[in-house]
């Protein structure tokens, strides 16, 4: 998989955004919360995306492949190349990462709707 395809899939999902962040790291977010970041100054070019705790476990395992800095313990990983996965698989775990954030952003949003709104005092 290359770096357009990575863009293209990742910006079919609904409401999905993309910005540069951090220099060269392209982001793509649902929400505003992140579900994938691919590192654009790299060479190889290197992604990061949530999974599954299982999944997780057994990724970590994989040659190329590595619990993702600062935010490995919230079961991301970082792919040191875009080919340490066949592209079906990279595909799915994009979509999966989606999902779970799609999912958490979504409550969140839910969460502050719900809020009812302060009245502020207008000072006389």
């Amino acid at each position: 998989m290359n770096v357009d395809l990575v863009r293209r899939y990742c910006l079919a999902f609904p409401l999905a955004t993309e910005n540069l962040q951090w220099g060269d790291d392209l982001c793509f977010k649902i929400n505003g919360k992140i579900f994938a970041i691919l590192g654009l100054g790299a060479v190889p070019q290197k992604i990061c995306f949530k999974c599954h705790p299982e999944i997780f476990s057994e990724l970590v395992e994989c040659d190329g492949i590595v619990p993702a800095p600062y935010v490995g313990r919230y079961k991301w990983v970082l792919l040191e190349r875009l080919d340490a996965l066949p592209q079906k698989e990279l595909e799915d775990l994009i979509g999966q990462s989606y999902v779970m954030v799609a999912a958490k952003a979504t409550k969140q949003v839910r969460k502050v709707a719900a809020k009812p709104k302060k009245n502020k005092k207008k000072a006389h």
